[in-house]
């Protein structure tokens, strides 16, 4: 997950994170502490203030899902509808899922020394520069594919009531209390959807919650 520095902030322990106003930021983890994050900016991690920073929250994002729920999602969708997700074989770096129409192509997103991420030439500060990238630049090499936003996905519910506690099994489920209200990220799979609750984002079943549409 990513997030915007609305401050500049100059660590004074050894294991912060300085950065500047209109930084980009990785955020990687937001349990350990109330009132401070943990981030990385090129190549350096550290405990960030979370008012010092927005966090830009994405539905394209789905967090840890593994590479076949990520497929069944996207193989029923147009082509160029996309989702990234942590990589399953290398914890911290992610993949770019993109239907193809007949079938899902995945993208390792790489990173350099200084921490930009790249799928093929082109490096970026960011994630969300890489997707508005591939918005109006192809990112597959044999055909012309554009990421776009999944059309089914647009009418959907943004939020949802927890009806029951849900503890998860796996490190890409989503956990939370009966009563919590959990934003919906994709609800395309009737199995399996996914959501951020509590700072974390995962998958969960359906009938654990009670959408709100506005």
């Amino acid at each position: 997950m990513e997030a915007k520095a609305l401050y500049s902030f100059r660590a004074t322990e050894c294991d912060e994170l300085s950065f500047q106003r209109g930084d980009i930021l990785r955020v990687t983890n937001m349990d350990d502490d109330p009132n401070w994050y943990t981030a990385e900016l090129l190549g350096r991690r550290g405990y960030v203030p979370k008012n010092y920073i927005n966090v830009r929250p994405h539905a394209w994002f789905v967090g840890g899902i593994s590479r076949h729920c990520a497929e069944a999602r996207l193989r029923p969708l147009e082509c160029g509808a996309f989702l990234i997700r942590e990589s399953e074989s290398t914890p911290g770096e992610f993949s770019v899922s993109v239907s193809y129409g007949d079938h899902v192509q995945h993208f390792k997103v790489l990173q350099d020394r200084l921490g930009q991420y790249f799928v093929w030439d082109e490096v970026f500060t960011s994630l969300n520069q890489l997707v508005d990238f591939y918005r109006i630049n192809t990112i597959a090499k044999e055909r012309i594919v554009f990421l776009r936003e999944p059309e089914r996905l647009l009418d959907r519910p943004r939020h949802a009531h927890a009806l029951f506690n849900h503890t998860p099994h796996h490190a890409s489920q989503l956990g939370f209390l009966r009563g919590d209200v959990i934003e919906l990220l994709d609800c395309s799979d009737a199995q399996c959807w996914s959501g951020r609750c509590r700072g974390r984002v995962g998958v969960f079943p359906p009938e654990y919650v009670r959408p709100v549409y506005q």
